[in-house]
């Protein structure tokens, strides 16, 4: 007779049995419940950032309507539609709130503004292009009032004027320096010192952020024609063909 060659089948005592079917029935149990867990965290993770922008945005209007000193966190409370307790689980102060706001409103368009350009023309477009962007996003739009208020009131709170400068002012003009350098190294600007006073190229637009609040009802101004005869002057008037 010829020997079978088959191999055994080999059953897991029942002890092991029991064990395995008991963990394949506890995965799915347990990723369902794992599911189950975060949904709800993040859930309260969306509901917190909802909060907290809420906040963010009644403490613009509270600051704009009233100024730095005068805003009250009750205010800004009522106004968000949160218990003044809640304000605490956000921000410890009024001035760290504040900073929140330049951070969300203002520091991403900086960035953006900052970001080196890839010039394919003249320097002086890329500089036009800065300024448009910075009188029709910033000077002709509410983030303009937050510039009102730090020129304001920055005297009296020194914190958030040099937390103004940290975050944006002094990456806009490390933009603007680098232009002016560049445009010097082309011959587009001849006046070699500018390079060390970049606030003279983008003085416009804080005269424009002013006069907005104060004058344009008496004297509307067109800001970014001003700003091309600015750069006129620096630049050369534009031929004409």
């Amino acid at each position: 007779m010829a020997k079978r060659t088959d191999m055994p089948t080999r059953t897991p005592p029942a002890g092991r049995r029991t064990t395995i079917r008991a963990a394949a029935a506890k995965t799915p149990k347990a990723a369902s419940a794992k599911l189950a867990a975060e949904r709800p965290a993040a859930n309260r993770a969306e509901k917190s950032a909802e909060r907290r922008a809420a906040i963010v945005a009644a403490a613009m209007d509270e600051f704009i309507a009233r100024g730095f000193a005068a805003t009250r966190l009750d205010d800004v409370a009522k106004r968000a539609g949160v218990a003044k307790g809640t304000l605490y689980l956000h921000f410890k102060d009024k001035e760290s709130m504040f900073e929140e706001l330049i951070r969300t409103a203002v520091v991403p368009l900086i960035d953006r503004m900052a970001a080196p350009p890839q010039i394919t023309g003249p320097v002086r477009d890329a500089v036009e292009r800065f300024a448009e962007t910075f009188i029709h996003e910033i000077a002709e739009t509410r983030r303009g009032d937050i510039i009102r208020l730090i020129v304001a009131e920055g005297p009296r709170f020194p914190a958030i004027a040099d937390f103004y400068f940290r975050e944006v002012v002094s990456r806009g003009m490390a933009a603007m320096r680098a232009l002016i350098q560049l445009a010097i190294t082309r011959g587009e600007i001849r006046q070699r010192e500018l390079a060390q006073f970049p606030q003279l190229i983008v003085a416009p637009a804080i005269v424009a952020v002013i006069w907005q609040s104060l004058f344009a009802r008496h004297a509307p101004l067109d800001a970014l024609a001003m700003f091309r005869v600015h750069l006129d002057l620096i630049f050369g008037e534009r031929r004409t063909a």
